[in-house]
């Protein structure tokens, strides 16, 4: 899958002045997470499952 297709975002509690953030893109299926340092230069995602998605986003959250 082209990565650049995604509609990217990033989390509310990102700054607009860049530096150490996570985007995400949600697909039927998969969930694409990125290092937005890394963009465009790096391609490489991490692909996850809504489930392990889910299940680490309710660990983050405690």
């Amino acid at each position: 899958m082209n990565t650049d297709a995604l509609q990217w975002f990033k989390s509310s509690y990102s700054s607009s002045e860049g530096g150490q953030c996570l985007e995400v893109a949600v697909t039927p299926g998969v969930i694409h997470v990125r290092d937005s340092k890394q963009h465009p230069e790096g391609s490489s995602t991490l692909r996850l499952t809504p489930g392990t998605w889910g299940k680490f986003t309710e660990f983050a959250g405690r």
